[in-house]
């Protein structure tokens, strides 16, 4: 069993940053940020392999970029010139040996 604890969301105005961790409770190699608006699926953000090698949905390119600490086991998500249309629940997932774990998630909202 794996543990994913997410924090770092809030409120923030348009153009504005915020960075959000992640914590998992085991050595993951492949972690990811996933989104979920209000009436929409969830969608992928950004993942990172055990090397850091990262990939972005187009809509976050250039704007966000994850990264890791494997001696915490800790992910990082930095989002900088935020949209109203990234307002989401942001949850982390990982998957290890075929099972997907998923944290609670934490509320990010950019409005002014």
């Amino acid at each position: 069993q794996v543990q994913l604890v997410e924090s770092g969301g809030g409120l923030v105005q348009p153009g504005g940053s915020l960075t959000l961790s992640c914590v998992a409770s085991a050595s993951i190699s492949h972690m990811g940020w996933y989104r979920q608006a209000p009436g929409t699926e969830r969608e992928l953000v950004a993942a990172i392999s055990s090397g850091g090698n990262t990939n972005y949905a187009e809509s976050v390119k250039g704007r966000f970029t994850m990264s890791r600490d494997n001696a915490k086991n800790t992910v990082y998500l930095q989002m900088n010139s935020l949209k109203p249309e990234d307002t989401a629940v942001y949850y982390c997932n990982a998957k290890r040996f075929g099972i997907v774990y998923w944290g609670k998630g934490t509320l990010v909202t950019v409005s002014s």
